[in-house]
């Protein structure tokens, strides 16, 4: 695992629960530079994780420091170095693909238009661009939004479940994508039950089993 000075995230104590549903407890961690796997069955709390990396949603309790800024002390400092999106959010249903992408841009002070081509390209979406994501099927969607995921060159890149609904050569495709050294600087951070081959994991962070009952 990374040490402090490598580190692009530190996790510090973070305890979350839903009501009578305790997730995680005192959870801890040092992410650096390079594809991170958070690893855990269904129901163990990995989306609730990166909600709370993303700082989307408050923690009971613990620390949550991003290139040198606190969430608790600076969070629009924070938030402005995640990219984040949860593939489940109705909010998106009236974008279309394109005025989506489009706001995207502004938002992330690294954001490579060509990356974006390129995986628009690799994810095959071109004909998709001028649907909203209510038309799309969750393949589609997911493609769309790890498409922008990588192209918005955010510090703290946060990914939850990608294979969900894809076809075999958008599965290939995400493989390779995640392995480019272009990636190598920023922390991405991707959600699954078990480690995409070919992918260079950096660390792989394994979430307890989700609590009985």
């Amino acid at each position: 695992m990374n040490d402090d000075t490598q580190a692009l995230l530190l996790v510090q104590g973070l305890d979350f629960a839903y009501p009578g549903r305790p997730l995680l407890r005192g959870w801890s961690a040092r992410i650096g530079p390079g594809a991170t796997l958070v690893q855990g069955d269904e129901g163990s709390g990995k989306t609730t994780l990166l909600r709370l990396l993303a700082g989307q949603q408050p923690a009971d309790a613990g620390h949550l420091v991003l290139g040198g800024q606190a969430l608790a002390a600076a969070p629009a400092a924070y938030r402005a170095q995640v990219f984040w999106q949860d593939p489940r959010c109705s909010a998106l249903d009236a974008w279309t693909v394109r005025a989506w992408l489009q706001a995207q841009a502004p938002a992330h002070a690294a954001w490579d238009a060509q990356a974006l081509a390129q995986h628009l390209q690799g994810f095959a979406l071109q004909e998709h661009l001028d649907k909203t994501f209510h038309m799309l099927s969750t393949g589609s969607r997911r493609k769309v939004l790890m498409a922008a995921a990588l192209a918005s060159g955010a510090p703290l890149t946060l990914i939850d479940e990608p294979v969900a609904g894809l076809d075999r050569p958008s599965v290939q495709y995400l493989q390779q994508a995640l392995a480019q050294p272009a990636h190598a600087q920023r922390a991405l951070v991707v959600a699954h039950y078990e480690a995409l081959p070919g992918v260079p994991w950096a660390q792989t962070l394994a979430l307890p089993p989700a609590p009985a009952g």
